[in-house]
């Protein structure tokens, strides 16, 4: 080969590189479209299977997380049960004081268990990560060591981008609490790309398939991520709202997750909702509609 031919070749090559990362660009501008007349920070983060499939927007700033952080909290549950620290058969005990306290949480575990009740690590963790259970999500921060130890453990496997300082009641105790439990979407991309992969082993086979099925069976959000993709949409995620102030600002409404396309490839996608005047419905659309134009985007990149 001259080196005319490999000159040539080489051009071509690199400008059919850089022509393929460039097609995610006009997803961005579509994206922009929505968000531009909200009142309200929203950060985005989509990540393909290809590195030039990636796209952010506002993916670096900091937002609150709200219960988007007992994803993180169960993958520390199932990393201390690969240690041999306990398993996932072993049993919490709470009783009718500690139940009370939760009363004005969100806490279906507290509906079926009034009195309290003795159950299994299992068992929290599908109320907690499915349901966003607050009181299960407590007793399995006190299982672990509080929130400092979750934390400790997300900086350890790379993730920095992160503070989680205060338990659910804690959190909920005080507006301002919310926005020191912290995350950018870039961060929870990474998370997500890290566990689903199961990057040098994280967890164990068996826990990381309970995890992933139970973020499967995520029931929250409904109208959120899954809300314009179809119904048997496949998709493994995590929800986060703060509700309103009596100012009517929504601190938080997030929801990331592993979308699912129907011939077996995947994205990543994170999408946090931060200080919006908007309604929940306005705060809801935006997500979906967001989530549809990706999903559109991989799965037109896949038939073509």
């Amino acid at each position: 080969m001259t080196p005319k031919t490999v000159f040539f070749s080489l051009f071509f090559s690199f400008a059919s590189i850089f022509s393929q990362a460039q097609t995610i660009e006009p997803l961005r501008d579509e994206i922009n479209q929505i968000l531009k007349d909200k009142s309200a920070t929203v950060a985005v983060a989509i990540q393909g299977t290809a590195m030039h499939d990636t796209l952010s927007i506002n993916a670096d700033r900091h937002m609150p997380m709200q219960s988007v952080f007992k994803f993180h909290l169960a993958l520390a549950v199932l990393e201390q049960i690969d240690q041999g620290k306990f398993s996932l058969d072993h049993q919490l005990s709470f009783d009718k004081n500690k139940v009370d306290r939760y009363q004005h949480l969100y806490s279906p575990l507290r509906e079926k268990y009034p009195q309290g009740a003795n159950v299994s690590v299992a068992e929290l963790l599908k109320y907690t990560v499915s349901l966003s259970d607050n009181l299960g999500c407590d007793l399995l921060f006190q299982l672990v060591g509080g929130p400092e130890v979750v934390q400790s453990y997300l900086h350890q496997i790379g993730i920095k981008d992160i503070a989680i300082v205060y338990n659910e009641l804690l959190m909920q105790s005080d507006w301002s609490h919310q926005y020191q439990n912290w995350t950018t979407a870039h961060a929870t991309n990474q998370l997500l790309q890290l566990f689903f992969e199961n990057r040098s082993q994280l967890l164990s086979t068996e826990n990381h398939q309970f995890l992933l099925d139970i973020l499967k069976g995520t029931t929250t959000g409904k109208k959120s991520i899954r809300g314009l993709l179809p119904k048997d949409a496949v998709v493994a995620h995590k929800t986060g709202h703060s509700g309103k102030n009596e100012q009517g600002l929504t601190g938080a409404l997030n929801d990331i997750g592993i979308v699912f396309l129907p011939n077996g490839s995947y994205f990543y996608l994170s999408i946090l909702v931060s200080d919006s005047m908007e309604d929940n419905k306005t705060n809801q659309q935006l997500i979906a509609q967001i989530s549809k134009l990706a999903w559109d985007y991989f799965l037109n990149k896949e038939e073509q």
